[in-house]
């Protein structure tokens, strides 16, 4: 039984997530590691691909199996190989029925072998025909996005703008990074062919990922992070001397960058609630910045273990839905419950209120999340403003075009080409 590292990499990660809610962006290093720079470029492929059509692949195969209910791991074998056979022009047909005939032996589903090769060759064989009760389905399939998610977008973007905003989330997204190590020659040469960014001082572009690029990244000459998170950081403005907390700081590119940028800044704490992304976060920025960000473990839920007023600037980067980082994180869109959007708001005004009470006399609280919700954004900040916290609202220091008309920030996928950020700044009067 002959099964390529990738594919038997892409159907542990598929699996894992479909069984345990795990996420591509953990997996996807780890299984990668010990795979060939050709293996790790195919598994990279193959999930996140099959992720990103997994809708209207599950809808091939429910078509093809005539409503067969199917176990998991034959479900994940055939939307594999269907994904291949459909958008990789470069794999033989035949190498993609054979490699998921023998997935789904090695997932112990031997029975079904025939069954599945079977199905695949009347795939190739017969063109599929798929039909939609409603234009909403028919977007919501070929874009791969739930049901729920695509109605809740249209009521708020409208029907056209909705569907773009999901076409875009399946789009591959340009790599953005800051240079954090020395110029070696590696890294020039990575600067010769990427583009300076619009809006973001120090953030560079490249069209896409390739093995020098990601071996400057896991040396840490450089450190990816997308323009619209780096245009977060960079709406901090610290005082000479000033004093700065990154409240829900892991994985630590927005610290860093601010230790980065802030060279006279007095201290700068970050911290977070589980040990393992402390760990994490503490890591990144001794490799980033040295000894310049003392790390912390809290609850940020709770009272933080600072004396009120302590900071002159405080972020408040909340747990979110994610939903402006689908296009890095395909996933999400299946995770993703009607009832977390009720339920991560309440968190995240909880935070938002423990760390207002940290903030100076004039000194500034920047909320943001990466989430295009309006339930985690703007009414967050509504209700926030609303409780009396002594705090105003004042317009985020970014680019006029990303300002609403709320004077809050936005960026959204479809229109700027970076993930979907919300940033809201507000100043303790």
């Amino acid at each position: 039984m002959k099964i390529s590292p990738a594919r038997t990499a892409a159907f542990d990660i598929l699996f894992r997530i479909e069984t345990e809610r795990a996420y591509s962006s953990v997996l996807l290093p780890f299984y990668e590691a010990d795979l060939s720079i050709a293996d790790r470029g195919l598994c990279h492929e193959i999930t996140l691909g099959t992720l990103r059509n997994q809708l209207y692949l599950d809808k091939l195969i429910d078509h093809l199996a005539a409503g067969k209910k199917l176990d998991i791991q034959i479900r994940i074998a055939l939307r594999i190989a269907i994904y291949q056979i459909k958008f990789l022009d470069r794999i033989p047909d035949h190498a993609a029925i054979n490699e998921s005939v023998n997935l789904v032996q090695r997932a112990k589903k031997t029975s079904a072998k025939g069954f599945v090769n079977a199905l695949l060759r009347r795939y190739i064989r017969e063109p599929v025909d798929l039909s939609f009760a409603d234009d909403i389905e028919r977007i919501s399939i070929k874009t791969s996005h739930p049901r729920w998610l695509l109605e809740k977008w249209i009521d708020e973007l409208g029907a056209e703008e909705a569907a773009k905003f999901a076409r875009s989330n399946n789009e591959l997204p340009a790599v953005a990074f800051t240079i954090t190590g020395e110029n070696t020659q590696d890294v020039e040469a990575l600067l010769a062919k990427s583009r300076r960014s619009d809006y973001v001082e120090g953030c560079y572009i490249a069209d896409r990922y390739d093995q020098k690029l990601l071996n400057l990244a896991e040396t840490k000459h450089i450190y990816l992070q997308d323009e619209a998170s780096q245009m977060t950081a960079h709406a901090i403005q610290m005082p000479e001397g000033g004093r700065f907390l990154d409240v829900c700081a892991a994985p630590g590119g927005k610290v860093t960058l601010i230790a980065t940028k802030n060279h006279k800044a007095g201290m700068l704490i970050a911290g977070d609630l589980h040990w393992p992304r402390v760990e994490y976060l503490r890591d990144n920025c001794r490799q980033l910045t040295g000894e310049a960000v003392d790390i912390v473990q809290y609850d940020a839920e709770k009272a933080l273990p600072f004396v009120d007023g302590s900071f002159d600037a405080v972020l408040v980067d909340a747990p979110c839905s994610g939903t402006g980082t689908i296009r890095h994180n395909p996933e999400l869109r299946y995770l993703l419950a009607p009832d977390d959007l009720s339920e991560l708001p309440l968190k995240q005004l909880s935070i938002l209120k423990n760390a207002s009470k940290l903030v100076v006399s004039g000194g500034i609280l920047v909320y943001s999340t990466c989430s295009v919700e309006i339930e985690e954004g703007e009414q967050v900040c509504e209700q926030f403003l609303s409780e009396g916290t002594g705090f105003e609202s004042v317009i985020p220091e970014v680019d006029k075009r990303f300002v609403t008309e709320k004077g809050f920030a936005r960026t959204w996928p479809q229109r700027d080409n970076m993930d979907g950020f919300f940033i809201a700044m507000f100043r303790r009067v």
